[in-house]
């Protein structure tokens, strides 16, 4: 057991750098994921979500109720910004139907699984990151189809029902289990074991998905794989600036300022890249795009937090 404990830890800290590696080994390898798609990646979604639902107790819904204009603001924030910029990218440098679909998946879903811990690493508001992952996943239902529908053009079919469908499954009703479970088992020394160990399938369920799309995409990658690292890495920087220049506007301290430039910039693309899949499969550059962006906002995330803290740490050091 202690070996899974150390495991998992390992995972947790070097998710980005383990997904690369998957990515890599399915680019020269693409038949050993070939089977990563359909309802084998939704389900280790599914699991993904699982997870996060689980880390949920009665105080973390608590906080959407103690603090609903925080929330609400940073809610709005998240599915204004990011589903505006990725439109205006689209428009601007007028990209293929492909490409603009998942960008504008990237923009259109919730705040990612992993910004809780980027919030913390960077010494920002960690229950205001956590009550708008929450709040930004049980929207997603609703608010990601309709902002596809409305952004996406006549020229592009978007089954949003069937798109309400996918994320309740593979989404909201995991969360909602994880969070029962956790309710239920909180205090069994079997499941506080078992949640040590679940970061660990989480990073191998990411970088299934990953794999999955990068063995399906493989010759798409050689022809377009930079201009859509290079729009993800826009966008995503796009978000983080936007985030926290609301912060300011709004008068927010500087903890929030940071968990709100994380929320806002960090997306779930793994939920990205199961839509782009199951809705668009037509389109592989679509599937492309939201699985560069599950990598990148992994590292950039990371990086950022980590530059808040050092700017913490040289001014703790010059009051010394």
């Amino acid at each position: 057991m202690k070996f899974l404990f150390r495991l998992a830890k390992i995972l947790s800290s070097k998710t980005a750098l383990f997904v690369i590696a998957a990515a890599v080994l399915a680019f020269f390898y693409p038949n050993l994921f070939l089977w990563v798609r359909g309802d084998a990646q939704a389900f280790i979604l599914g699991f993904i979500m699982l997870s996060m639902g689980m880390t949920l107790s009665a105080q973390d819904f608590k906080i959407l109720l103690s603090r609903p204009f925080d929330i609400f603001i940073g809610a709005c924030v998240q599915y204004t910004f990011m589903p505006l910029i990725a439109y205006a990218m689209v428009k601007f440098f007028d990209l293929p139907t492909g490409v603009a679909i998942g960008l504008l998946l990237v923009g259109t879903c919730p705040g990612g699984v992993s910004s809780n811990i980027m919030s913390y690493l960077a010494n920002g508001d960690v229950a205001f990151s956590v009550g708008m992952t929450t709040a930004s996943t049980l929207l997603s239902p609703i608010l990601t189809p309709l902002l596809m529908l409305a952004l996406s053009g006549e020229n592009i079919e978007i089954d949003a029902v069937g798109m309400f469908k996918s994320i309740l499954i593979v989404t909201l009703f995991p969360v909602i289990a994880g969070a029962v479970l956790n309710f239920l088992f909180a205090k069994k020394k079997a499941y506080m074991d078992a949640m040590q160990i679940m970061p660990a399938f989480s990073v191998l369920g990411l970088a299934f998905i990953v794999a999955g799309v990068t063995a399906l995409c493989a010759d798409k990658i050689l022809t377009s794989g930079i201009a859509i690292f290079l729009l993800v890495a826009l966008h995503n920087g796009l978000g983080y600036l936007s985030g926290y220049l609301m912060g300011v506007v709004l008068k927010m301290g500087i903890a929030r300022r940071r968990t709100l430039a994380i929320e806002v910039g960090c997306q779930n693309a793994g939920l990205g890249t199961n839509l782009a899949c199951r809705h668009f499969w037509a389109m592989p550059e679509a599937a492309l795009a939201t699985a560069v962006a599950c990598v990148y906002h992994s590292i950039s995330g990371t990086v950022l937090a980590n530059i808040f803290a050092l700017c913490d740490r040289l001014k703790s050091s010059r009051k010394k």
